[in-house]
């Protein structure tokens, strides 16, 4: 329900990338709404392109006043990020009150640390972006590692697939009863299954990753029970699928009865879509933050999508009449 808190109305627009998911979150929001407010629906946006590649973003409607969420994933081509920035930039040169980015999928996250000699910080510095064109909030979902939030200078409203996720989990418990196993597919993934795992009470195995070099992995060795188990790898992101793929060939290989895999942000770049199609993978549940490729759909047979989009209609509202969300994710 959007309540009469304050006069600021409520404007949402998407970027041609992620307007499949904005429509979405709209026809949500419209939902759980209550009958005496006004319906939400999404904004003019068009996006003037020029034959030397620039664009040009313009509102085709006034947002004087208006409370904006602007709804993009910042997953490549790097136009989209672009494309977001103006966007913004627009929306506080045409006297928005405040604008909100809506980045399910906030690319350049995994460039969150100096990990070697003379590279860049690519999250803080999309972060540093983010502000200087205008952003006054951002809502995000799943960022890449927690700590990322404390690269902006304004409020960080993080969501979590968990609450989507826990759901058909717990469908999945009831059919394999005790032989429900989560998996982390690198030490880095330990944290995020072991919340899962708290919640579901369920055993988890670790598998032990080494690269030969970056998207190419060495040898994966998995670190607790895996035979006669049915186990469910739980991550953020799928790219290359490489860890994914060799992770569940390992684990099918030790004994496992079966492999699935749960993974936030389908980025699946290079040879993914066939890796997951050859690979001991039964099934694989995504979120729709990031589109499936529809030149792939003949490999897409073992994708499960999942929609975040009343999530973010929830989160929206929330945000919109100055409530907490915090409460919303168990996880």
């Amino acid at each position: 329900m959007i309540n009469d808190v304050h006069k600021h109305r409520l404007a949402v627009f998407s970027c041609e990338a992620s307007r499949y998911f904005a429509e979405k979150v709209v026809e949500a929001m419209n939902r759980m709404k209550g009958p005496e407010d006004p319906d939400v629906v999404l904004g003019g946006l068009d996006c003037s392109r020029f034959s030397d590649g620039e664009f040009q973003p313009s509102f085709s409607e006034s947002v004087r006043g208006a409370t904006c969420f602007i709804i993009q994933s910042t997953f490549p081509p790097t136009d989209n990020l672009m494309e977001l920035l103006l966007t913004i930039d627009a929306a506080k040169r045409a006297s928005s009150n405040k604008v909100i980015a809506v980045i399910p999928y906030y690319g350049w996250a995994r460039q969150d640390r100096k990990d070697k000699p003379r590279v860049s910080i690519g999250a803080k510095l999309v972060a540093n972006m983010l502000k200087v064109a205008g952003t006054d909030a951002l809502m995000t979902c799943d960022l890449h590692a927690d700590q990322i939030q404390g690269f902006f200078d304004f409020p960080v409203n993080h969501l979590y697939a968990s609450y989507d996720f826990l759901f058909i989990l717990k469908k999945l418990q009831k059919q394999f009863k005790d032989t429900l196993t989560l998996a982390a597919p690198d030490m880095g993934g330990a944290k995020r299954v072991n919340a899962y795992a708290k919640h579901l009470h369920t055993p988890v195995v670790i598998c032990h990753k080494t690269r030969a070099r970056a998207n190419v992995v060495e040898k994966i060795v998995p670190i607790g029970e895996v035979e006669g188990r049915d186990i469910v790898i739980i991550d953020d992101i799928i790219d290359t699928a490489g860890t994914l793929t060799e992770a569940a060939n390992v684990l099918l290989s030790r004994g496992a009865r079966s492999v699935r895999a749960f993974a936030t942000h389908p980025v699946l770049s290079g040879p993914a879509y066939e890796r997951i199609d050859k690979s001991a993978l039964s099934e694989v549940y995504v979120t729709d933050t990031i589109p499936l490729d529809p030149s792939k759909k003949e490999l897409q047979g073992k994708f499960r999508v999942v929609s975040m989009a009343e999530t973010f209609a929830r989160m929206m509202l929330r945000v919109y009449n100055y409530q907490p969300i915090s409460s919303e994710f168990p996880l």
